[in-house]
């Protein structure tokens, strides 16, 4: 019997970028805000900053010089449960993009809060 093979998912769009500071709107970590250390637009999901705390039990290995034991380590987090955080108004937004004209004609697109206007994005 043949074993069938998992379709992978589209990759998804998603507006939150590294370095970002975000909210988690559910799940067991609602209300906790971090830092994003990773995006993965393959499965969709974000690692924060000390949310999904998960317990990791590793051996001992004197020849690569690790010490063993129990260490504590964030797991990754569906993008759809995390908001991007203002850094204008300080609340938890839903991104718009504007176009802004840059010197030498060029367009470049820009991420915006919907609540107070601010540009999201570090110049």
């Amino acid at each position: 019997m043949a074993i069938a093979k998992r379709k992978l998912a589209e990759p998804v769009r998603i507006d939150i970028k590294k370095e970002d500071t975000v909210k988690v709107i559910t799940g067991r970590d609602k209300g906790k805000q971090g830092r994003v250390l990773s995006v993965n637009r393959d499965t969709g999901k974000v690692l924060v900053e000390h949310v999904m705390m998960m317990k990791r039990h590793t051996r001992p290995n004197p020849g690569k010089q690790i010490k063993g034991g129990i260490a504590e380590r964030e797991s990754a987090i569906q993008a759809s449960n995390v908001m991007l955080v203002c850094p204008g108004c300080h609340k938890a937004v839903r991104v718009a993009h504007h176009i802004d004209n840059v010197a030498g004609g060029k367009a470049r697109r820009v991420r915006v809060c919907r609540k107070c206007g601010a540009a999201l994005d570090r110049k």
